[in-house]
C-alpha cells in the first residue's frame, strides 16, 4: 500500500493512451488505448486541401475511457494515484469561449471544422505562414521567428489561427481565446473555467507560438497588428508566463475525480507535447538525438545554456528553455511525413483493390471484411520482406520524402514528394524501398544541419511505433546515418515521459533527471550500420540532395 503511482496520458494523431506507472521503478502496471471514432471515420477532414481537424469529444471521451480502464485493470486503490500529466500532438490549437469551453461543443458549431482542433498536420495555413515570415524579416523590428529556426510553419499556432479567422467570421466572433491541445486537456482535468488563469505549457508556447522571455512573452501588439486586429485583441486573452511540465497546474477537479474514480488530491502537471515527453521517456541526455518516429518524426535534443550560448540554429523547430528538461535548452526538429509516407504508398496500392472487394457479388460480407483486414494488416509486412531481399547496391530509385511538405531543415510545407529513375523493373517493393530510404535521407539532413551548426551528436535513440516494428526502416536509418541506433524498450515512451513529469510535480522525485534515472525502461535493441551499405547510401544521399534542390528551386 506504500507504492505510489502516476498516470501519463499520451494523445497521438489517431488515439489516446493512458499508462499507470509505479514511481519507484517505472513499471507500467496497466495501459489502455482509445481510438478516436470521429477521426477514424474521416470527419471534419479533407486531405486534398490538407485540412485535418479533430473533434474534442474524441479526446474527452478517450480521457475518461482510458484512465478508468487502467485503474480497473490494475486493481490499486485510488489513493495510490498521486498525479497525472498530459502530452499531446502539437501545434494543435482550438478556439474556446470565455469559460474555456471548446466552440465545437456548442450546438451552433458542432459540425463546423473551423471550430475543431486544428491538428498538427493541417497545412491549410501555408499562405498565412508565408505572410508571417515575410513580415518578420521586413517590418524593421525584432525577428520574432529567430528562436524557432527563423522560419514560421503552417503547422503552428499563429498561422492556423490567422487562417481560421479569415475563413470563418462566426468562429472569429465566438472565439474568446485559443488553447493548445495539451493546455485544453489539462484545463479540463483541473476544472479551470478561465483560460487566463491556466498555467500554460512552456513547450507549446516556446516552440510554436513565438513566446520568448527576452521580449516579455508573446510578440508585441504592433507586430501582431500587421496581420489582423483580432490578433491584437487576442493577445490580451492569451498568456504572458509559461511553465515547465515538472510544475503543478492544479488539483483534479471534483467533476473529473468523480468521473474517473480518483481523489481530488491528485496533482495535475502542466501539459506538454508528445515528442518532448517521449524524449524524457527515452532517456534523453546531452549530445543524444532522440527520434520519435510515428506518422511524422520529432527529433529532440537538449543542451546546456553555456554550450549553446547566444547561438541561433536556423531551420529547426525552436530552441526553448525548459521544453524538455527544466534548466536546459530543448532543441526540436523533425519530418512532416515519416510513417505517413509509407502509409500513403500502402493506400495508393490498396484503395482500388479494396473498392473491388467491396463491390464484389461473389463474396459474403464476412469474407469481404476478412479479406480487407488481411490486406490492410499484411501489405506493409509483405513489402518490407521483399524490400529487405533487394540488395542495397541495387538501390537506384531516388525519392523525396516531402509528401506532407518539409518541416526541417528549413520549413516549407508547399513542397511535394517526387520519385525519379523509374523503369519497367520498378516494382512495388523497389518503390517502397526507395521511400524508406527517402525518409532516412530526410533524417540525415536534420543531423547534417545540427552538425553544421556545431551541435554534437554522439548517440541516436529511436522510439515510437516505427522504431519498435520496422527492422527495415531502422537498419536503413542506421546505414544512412552511419551511426548505431538504440531502440527504447518502452512501447509508450511519450506516456512514460509524461508519467515522469507527473512524479516530479507530485514531489515524489526531486527533478526530471532523477525521475528518468528511477523510472526509465532501458533499451532492447541496437541497430549497427553495415559498412557495405554505408558507402552505397553516401552516394545515394548526394543524389537525394541534388534531386531535392532541383524540385525545390526548379
Amino acid at each position: 500500500m506504500n507504492e505510489q503511482f502516476v498516470i501519463g496520458l499520451d494523445y497521438g494523431s489517431d488515439s489516446v493512451r493512458a499508462v499507470l506507472v509505479n514511481t519507484a521503478d517505472g513499471n507500467c502496471l496497466a495501459s489502455h488505448v482509445y481510438w478516436y471514432p470521429r477521426w477514424k471515420e474521416g470527419k471534419y477532414c479533407d486531405p486534398i486541401s490538407n485540412r485535418f481537424r479533430q473533434h474534442p469529444l474524441d479526446h474527452l471521451e478517450g480521457l475518461e475511457v482510458t484512465i478508468k480502464a487502467v485503474l480497473e485493470n490494475s486493481g490499486i486503490s485510488k489513493n495510490q494515484v498521486k498525479a497525472i500529466c498530459v502530452d499531446t500532438t502539437g501545434s494543435s490549437p482550438m478556439p474556446v469561449d470565455e469559460n474555456g469551453i471548446s466552440l465545437a461543443l456548442k450546438p451552433e458549431f458542432a459540425e463546423n471544422p473551423n471550430a475543431m482542433m486544428v491538428l498538427w498536420k493541417d497545412h491549410t495555413a501555408i499562405k498565412e505562414a508565408d505572410e508571417i515570415n515575410h513580415v518578420a524579416r521586413t517590418w524593421g523590428g525584432e525577428d520574432y521567428t529567430k528562436y524557432e529556426g527563423g522560419i514560421y510553419s503552417s503547422e503552428w499556432f499563429w498561422a492556423k489561427i490567422l487562417h481560421v479567422i479569415r475563413e470563418d467570421e462566426a468562429v472569429k466572433a465566438a472565439a474568446f481565446s485559443w488553447m493548445e491541445h495539451c493546455d485544453y486537456i489539462t484545463a479540463q482535468l483541473i476544472g479551470c473555467k478561465d483560460p487566463l488563469e491556466l498555467k500554460i505549457s512552456r513547450c507549446a508556447a516556446g516552440h510554436k507560438a513565438l513566446w520568448h522571455e527576452s521580449w516579455g512573452g508573446l510578440p508585441p501588439k504592433d507586430f501582431l497588428g500587421k496581420f489582423d486586429p483580432y490578433l491584437v485583441a487576442l493577445k490580451d486573452r492569451l498568456y504572458t508566463d509559461t511553465y515547465t511540465s515538472d510544475e503543478v497546474a492544479g488539483q483534479l477537479s471534483p467533476e473529473w475525480a468523480e468521473k474517473l474514480g480518483l481523489s481530488t488530491d491528485v496533482v495535475v502537471a502542466v501539459g506538454t507535447f508528445d515528442a518532448h515527453a517521449g524524449a524524457v521517456g527515452g532517456e534523453i541526455a546531452e549530445n543524444t538525438l532522440i527520434k520519435v518516429m510515428g506518422t511524422s518524426t520529432c527529433d529532440i535534443m537538449v543542451t546546456n545554456k553555456e554550450t549553446l550560448g547566444d547561438k541561433l540554429i536556423p531551420g529547426i523547430c525552436g530552441q526553448v528553455d525548459g521544453s524538455v528538461i527544466p534548466g536546459t535548452i530543448g532543441l526540436e526538429a523533425g519530418q512532416s511525413g515519416f510513417g505517413d509516407v509509407l502509409a500513403w504508398f500502402k493506400s495508393l496500392l490498396l484503395k482500388p483493390s479494396l473498392a473491388l472487394i467491396e463491390q464484389s457479388d461473389s463474396l459474403t460480407t464476412d469474407q469481404k471484411e476478412r479479406l480487407i483486414a488481411e490486406l490492410e494488416d499484411k501489405l506493409i509486412i509483405k513489402l518490407s520482406e521483399e524490400a529487405v531481399a533487394i540488395p542495397v547496391r541495387e538501390s537506384s530509385i531516388v525519392a523525396l520524402d516531402w509528401i506532407n511538405g518539409r518541416r526541417t531543415p528549413d520549413a516549407n510545407q508547399a513542397l511535394k514528394g517526387a520519385i525519379r529513375n523509374l523503369n519497367m523493373g520498378s516494382d512495388a517493393a523497389r518503390v517502397f524501398k526507395s521511400l524508406v530510404e527517402a525518409i532516412s535521407f530526410g533524417s540525415r539532413s536534420i543531423v547534417e544541419r545540427f552538425r553544421q551548426e556545431g551541435v554534437q551528436i554522439d548517440a541516436v535513440i529511436g522510439l515510437g511505433g516505427v522504431a519498435k516494428k520496422s527492422a527495415l526502416v531502422m537498419q536503413t536509418l542506421a546505414d544512412v546515418l552511419n551511426m548505431p541506433i538504440k531502440v527504447a524498450s518502452s512501447d509508450q515512451a511519450p506516456a512514460l515521459g509524461a508519467a515522469m513529469y507527473a512524479a516530479v510535480a507530485a514531489g515524489i522525485h526531486p527533478n526530471t533527471e532523477a525521475a528518468i534515472q528511477a523510472m526509465s525502461s532501458g533499451f532492447d535493441k541496437v541497430y549497427q550500420p553495415i559498412p557495405a551499405n554505408v558507402s552505397v547510401y553516401e552516394k545515394l544521399y548526394a543524389e537525394y540532395v541534388k534531386f531535392g534542390k532541383l524540385v525545390e528551386e526548379g
